[in-house]
């Protein structure tokens, strides 16, 4: 039986784009449900495939699996063939703590930039935390890349889960025009020429919801 993603719209679900770009770069056959934000009946379906009345959600057979980070973490624990999590010891704890803290952190940035793929790239004014957010994850872009990313061009080297849980980052760093090293920006570039990404990117566009909350900023 094939895994079932279910998720939000592509152009600003976040969490939803995580686990969806793991299993479009890895090849692993999935079906997806989109269920669009903000309508009436929009947790009410969601509460038919997770508990949490939240996407994303996966379904494998009689198991429900929700949250980004939880999904993941059940796709490379199925799926052992691929190397969804760095192979090393230091660098596998490594982007695991990268990818917690961004599972838990990083507020402002969240809050005042949020992901819209479909947004011009035009910078807005941000706050002193939303920057102090951009400086770590800069920072952490350079020592991960410089520590670990060898002749790869992500930031264990091949493409792993820590980069899937960055990507909306990418899309918000680009589309906010946020201040950033040279090495965050070839960064950048190297996902969003991942087949992957520009696949959501085309579903994104092609999407007719509009969330003018988002569209706003």
């Amino acid at each position: 039986m094939a895994l079932t993603l279910v998720l939000a719209n592509k152009a600003y679900s976040s969490w939803s784009m995580r686990p969806w770009m793991v299993l479009k770069h890895f090849e692993i056959p999935f079906e997806e449900i989109v269920i669009p934000m903000n309508r009436p009946e929009t947790r009410a379906e969601m509460l038919q495939h997770a508990p949490s009345g939240k996407c994303p959600s996966l379904r494998d057979g009689s198991i429900t699996v929700w949250d980004s980070l939880a999904i993941i973490e059940y796709l490379a624990e199925t799926y052992p063939i691929f190397p969804i999590w760095p192979r090393g010891t230091d660098a596998r704890a490594h982007a695991r703590s990268l990818s917690a803290e961004m599972h838990s952190g990083f507020m402002a940035l969240r809050s005042e930039c949020p992901m819209n793929i479909r947004r011009p790239r035009r910078a807005i004014k941000v706050s002193d935390h939303a920057l102090a957010d951009v400086r770590r994850i800069d920072e952490a872009f350079i020592d991960a890349r410089t520590r670990f990313g060898g002749a790869g061009q992500f930031l264990f080297g091949d493409f792993s889960a820590a980069d899937a849980m960055f990507a909306p980052v990418v899309n918000r760093f680009d589309t906010y025009d946020l201040p950033l090293s040279d090495t965050t920006r070839a960064y950048m570039a190297a996902v969003k020429a991942l087949p992957a990404w520009k696949q959501w990117e085309r579903d994104a566009f092609a999407e007719p919801w509009r969330m003018e909350n988002y569209e706003a900023i």
